[in-house]
């Protein structure tokens, strides 16, 4: 089997224009005063006007309230504005208010350009924008985060990531009960990782709970890691799995429900395989 790493590629002729731009949002989001819900919000509408309706970018409100211009133009320049608009988790009852308001101008920024002509396939810049706000959502973000296009979460301020963490295409973190990725975990498109359950009697009740995906732990294509599972170190999700139950370090799970069906090639003797939480009961019960 062949070894192939990523190449690199030379800059590109909009490469001084990318780093301006993105070292003009660093350099806000690094100011004091653009901390507050209002501040941010107002660097989301003029970064998503800039890119996306350069026209009235110099005045959204004016156009917002010019009624020479279409109802259905001044609407998308409205919803330009994270203010005038509603995302899912803020109707979630546990939704902590204070937290989600000083994140949401940002995760509608990183949503916005996603959808944008210029966040579509633009690899490096969209990698760059999402390393950039990632620290300012979630409760903590490791070096050298890489994260491409459409990954959505609920409530963003509940992830923990690691170092050297890839999070591929059309993702969901479900981080309502809180998520825990280690250092280098790879999450393949198209995967699920939820924190919350519902009865099956009354969706109402909801129950929350913490998922950790230990260091080196891959999910692969189309993977579910339902809420409070643990994947051990090094463990790994196959394609198409879903995990209901704890995945032990270094194992192999696949299948609907996700069994072990190998151990990695890799892994360490026996005893140093099991999980620190399995070790500590196992200790516990003498």
């Amino acid at each position: 089997m062949a070894l192939l790493p990523l190449r690199s590629l030379p800059a590109r002729g909009s490469a001084s224009l990318a780093d301006a731009w993105l070292e003009s949002i660093a350099d806000r989001l690094r100011d004091d005063d653009a901390q507050t819900p209002d501040a941010r919000s107002e660097l989301c509408r003029t970064t998503l006007a800039q890119l996306l309706y350069p026209t009235y970018a110099a005045d959204v409100d004016g156009a917002v309230h010019d009624e020479r211009l279409p109802v259905a133009t001044r609407l998308a320049l409205s919803a330009l504005d994270p203010r005038n608009v509603t995302l899912e988790p803020e109707y979630y009852g546990e939704c902590d208010d204070v937290k989600f308001q000083r994140v949401k101008p940002l995760l509608w920024l990183w949503y916005s350009f996603d959808r944008s002509p210029l966040g579509g396939q633009y690899v490096d810049l969209g990698v760059r924008l999402r390393r950039i706000l990632a620290p300012h959502i979630f409760r903590r973000c490791g070096a050298n985060f890489k994260c491409f296009q459409h990954v959505e979460f609920s409530f963003g301020y509940n992830m923990e990531v690691g170092d050297d963490v890839v999070v591929h295409r059309h993702v969901l973190l479900d981080d309502r009960g809180g998520i825990v990725l280690g250092n280098k975990v790879s999450i393949s498109d198209y995967a699920n990782v939820y924190s919350h359950t519902h009865s099956i009697v009354d969706q109402k009740d909801v129950t929350n709970v913490t998922t950790v995906l230990g260091d080196g732990v891959r999910v692969t294509y189309h993977a579910t890691i339902l809420a409070g599972v643990h994947v051990g170190e090094q463990g790994m999700v196959g394609a198409m799995a879903v995990a209901t139950k704890d995945v032990r370090p270094y194992h192999v799970n696949v299948g609907i429900p996700a069994k072990s069906i190998t151990v990695k090639p890799n892994a360490p003797p026996q005893e140093l395989r099991v999980s620190p939480a399995a070790r500590e009961k196992a200790q516990q019960q003498g």
